[in-house]
């Protein structure tokens, strides 16, 4: 399987363009057009991100090969809809799939669906190490995220079953 070509490529960038054109429109306001990437991996379709400089949409090019139309008509909308509402509300603390954003999802006429839930078995997947820890009563893997959390001192993990704080292996 391979990812989407570029003709696919300047469709889904369009189709984000037309997206924040008809809320501007609805709202009687212009919005910038965010930065179209495709190097999402995972399971995720897309994902909208910010710095507070600048802002952009990351599609994930494999599964959009696999699941075009489902992805042009659902996901580009979805990610369309969290780049409005970071635009409206970024000063203030909004629900990632709250009310806000589902008003933006109604604005653009697409069901404020959250999941993706489709077969994504061929699609390559990124795959995160875990490091060993103990508990009083059992060996856990944690994730990179977690482990780098426990070794700046911001996370501290406990076992779900003797309550024990996790310790590296």
């Amino acid at each position: 399987m391979e990812p989407i070509g570029a003709e696919q490529r300047r469709e889904v960038e369009q189709a984000t363009a037309a997206c924040v054109a008809r809320v501007g429109q609805a709202l009687g306001r212009e919005f910038a057009v965010p930065a179209v990437c495709f190097d999402l991996r995972g399971r995720s379709a897309g994902m909208f991100r910010s710095d507070g400089r600048r802002s952009w949409i990351r599609y994930n090019p494999w599964i959009f090969a696999k699941y075009y139309r489902e992805n042009l008509e659902d996901t580009v909308p979805h990610e369309v809809a969290h780049y409005i509402v970071h635009t409206l509300y970024q000063r203030r603390r909004v629900a990632p799939h709250g009310r806000e954003w589902r008003a933006v999802m109604d604005l653009l006429g697409v069901a404020p669906t959250v999941t993706f839930d489709r077969d994504l078995s061929d699609i390559p997947q990124r795959r995160q190490r875990t490091h060993p820890y103990r508990c009083a009563c059992r060996d856990h893997e944690l994730s990179t995220t977690r482990h780098n959390r426990v070794q700046r001192g911001t996370g501290r993990y406990l076992c779900r079953y003797c309550g024990v704080k996790l310790q590296p292996a």
